[in-house]
């Protein structure tokens, strides 16, 4: 019987392709940028050159300010996300395994999701405040939807007859929801959480709309307000490359986790 071939031989043909392949399509827009920038399409106002934007993240490092903007906007992600991850679980938890509190709840949640995250920003400078507490609250909410929503819809469908071995275990309330609910559910919640993480930094602009005077969203709107449109890309291209790290560092969990419980 022939042996087959170890699987980690094929990613090591395979990755550096599929490596060069997700670099491509960056490397077309910058190729895109430069052109629409030197043929004169846009304006330097419209959109500066590529070097301008560099020239403009090397002024922020020299003046000691680009590194706390991108500290403090993403310790206000990881925070709020956690918080609203954990209310997530918890929230979800309740609704997908009760009825009666499915019944309760979840229009009422449903419609709360429908708000975007522009909308809270008014109510909770008024009932927080401006300071830090009203910005993690407001990407805290971010996260909570999309955790929520996976939770709750897939505890509602767990296999009934692993929940019915469970229960012949001995297993009931909190031990089986920890120990067979949660970990059959498990692909779906994490997939939650990941697409929490990415909507905790889709709400990290409007949470530093609330009167900061530091991090990324500060960043992209003094900068509007100043006109330095170099500035503003330089902000949006951060967003971007943060957003991305993050999504990959839990990639490399969920996989991690999916090959332990799924």
């Amino acid at each position: 019987m022939a042996t087959p071939t170890p699987p980690t031989k094929e990613r090591r043909r395979t990755g550096a392709p599929v490596a060069l392949l997700g670099v491509l399509v960056p490397a077309l827009l910058v190729g895109l940028w430069v052109w629409s920038t030197s043929a004169g399409v846009f304006t330097p106002v419209q959109l500066p050159p590529p070097q301008d934007v560099f020239r403009a993240a090397v002024d922020l490092l020299e003046r000691g300010q680009l590194l706390p903007h991108i500290g403090i906007s993403t310790q206000r992600v990881l925070l709020g996300y956690a918080i609203g991850a954990a209310l997530g679980i918890v929230v979800g938890a309740i609704v997908g395994l009760s009825r009666l509190s499915e019944a309760l709840f979840a229009p009422t949640v449903g419609a709360f999701r429908a708000v975007t995250g522009l909308a809270w920003v008014p109510l909770l400078a008024l009932w927080v405040g401006i300071g830090e507490d009203s910005k993690v609250t407001l990407v805290a909410i971010g996260a909570f939807f999309p955790v929520y929503t996976t939770v709750a819809a897939s505890l509602r469908h767990v296999d009934a007859n692993l929940v019915e071995a469970g229960r012949a275990f001995g297993r009931g309330g909190l031990s089986l929801l920890l120990s067979v609910q949660l970990p059959a559910a498990t692909p779906s919640v994490v997939a939650g959480l990941r697409l929490a993480l990415a909507q905790s930094w889709l709400f990290l602009v409007a949470a530093e709309l609330l009167a900061s005077s530091m991090g990324l969203g500060f960043l992209l709107i003094d900068s509007q307000n100043n006109g330095r449109t170099d500035r503003m890309i330089l902000a949006i291209i951060l967003l971007a490359i943060l957003g991305k790290l993050c999504d990959s560092a839990f990639a490399l969990a969920q996989k991690r986790v999916l090959d332990r419980w799924a």
